[in-house]
């Protein structure tokens, strides 16, 4: 005869100690339960992002974005509503107008934790890696001292970057590509978080076709979202005509440069007053367009002592120092457009404009206004 198995509650135990047996074999179970239920989230999770992950592409509800936005911090000002953190910012103007002397002066204030006069910093102190491929290290010492003597105290996070003669490039490498894995490589050894060019030309040898302007907008923001940067571009423009107000068709190169940056905006000349610049919004996404033709900031550019910098003055409109063509100017232009139709019989409208004219970025609409003047004389003979 077979013995009998022994149940779960063995008759010889006390109540108590079946009791206790009972409780953890619940407790096992209701521990296997919470396994699974976990276990069930999570595939549930995995899979859910799966379906929000479809190759390059990332699909949330506008609520999910927005969720996920509160986690990151509101950007702060770098320089007022112009530049904010996280931003790839360009700063335009034709030459000599004090781009790099405002760039420093930046540079210097974000290093420092000290605002512009007239200008807001929300950002605290940091490192500011600011590279300078404009001026030698006496043009710098120049600048931002005395005579070469009582030199200007910059902060220590404040580090200004040339390029090293002696450096050799990697066979394997272009000047560009060198060039790109330099800056990411001080990035990386600075652990900087703002970064200033000075200027957009070295980082390209071409800006002005789409087909060079993407690429570098390209890189440029890989390097932002990969460190989460703050960058600031200088740019040139060509010779502009300043009877006309600045907008974003002035940035010398493809229109692809605006598109692809965050913020812009751009350094003009008081052709009433030369001593006086004028700075204007010329795109933002963190905030209103504040500084646009209605409310420029007027600037002069001084060195009380050993800091040349751009002094605030007030608020203008930028039809205020924009040139006027007066009838003078006007005639002047008619008188030089017949002399030439009295000198060279036959001169076409096209060839007269060639002649005349100044500034080639400008030639279509200048070859314009040559031919209505040439059909105007050729209508009054």
């Amino acid at each position: 005869m077979e013995g009998k198995k022994n149940s779960p509650l063995d008759s010889g135990k006390s109540a108590g100690e079946n009791e206790l047996v009972i409780n953890k074999n619940n407790n096992f179970i209701s521990d296997l339960q919470s396994e699974y239920e976990m276990f069930k989230k999570s595939s549930e999770e995995n899979n859910s992002n799966s379906q929000n992950e479809i190759g390059l592409f990332k699909i949330q509800t506008a609520n999910d974005w927005i969720e996920q936005a509160k986690a990151r911090p509101i950007p702060k000002m770098l320089f007022s509503e112009f530049w904010h953190e996280g931003e790839v910012c360009i700063l335009f103007a034709d030459t000599n107008l004090g781009k790099s002397i405002l760039a420093v002066q930046i540079a210097d204030s974000i290093s420092s934790g000290l605002s512009i006069p007239g200008f807001k910093l929300e950002a605290l102190p940091q490192t500011v890696l600011y590279f300078d491929f404009e001026l030698t290290d006496k043009q710098f010492q120049n600048r931002y001292s005395v005579a070469y003597e009582n030199p200007y105290n910059f902060k220590n996070n404040l580090l200004r970057v040339e390029f090293n003669p002696d450096s050799d490039i990697p066979v394997n490498l272009t000047f560009e590509d060198f060039l790109n894995n330099s800056i990411e490589n001080a990035i990386m050894k600075t652990k900087a978080k703002v970064l200033i060019i000075d200027n957009l030309t070295y980082l390209r040898s071409e800006t002005e076709k789409a087909k060079d302007a993407l690429p570098l907008m390209k890189q440029l923001k890989a390097l932002k979202n990969k460190y989460n940067l703050s960058l600031l571009i200088l740019a040139h423009t060509p010779k502009r005509d300043l009877s006309k107000p600045i907008t974003r068709n002035d940035l010398q190169g493809s229109k692809m440069l605006i598109n692809f940056c965050d913020s812009c905006f751009s350094i003009g000349e008081s052709f009433t007053d030369k001593g006086i610049r004028y700075l204007k919004m010329i795109k933002a996404r963190n905030t209103e367009i504040i500084y646009d033709a209605d409310n420029v900031i007027e600037c002069n550019i001084c060195k009380p002592n050993n800091f040349l910098n751009f002094e605030f003055l007030n608020f203008g409109r930028e039809s205020s120092h924009l040139k006027v063509f007066s009838d003078k100017d006007k005639d002047e232009l008619e008188n030089q457009i017949i002399d030439l139709l009295q000198a060279e019989t036959g001169i076409t409208a096209y060839t007269i404009a060639k002649k005349l004219c100044n500034d080639e970025s400008k030639f279509n609409s200048f070859k314009v206004k040559v031919t209505r003047i040439v059909n105007k004389h050729a209508h009054n003979k």
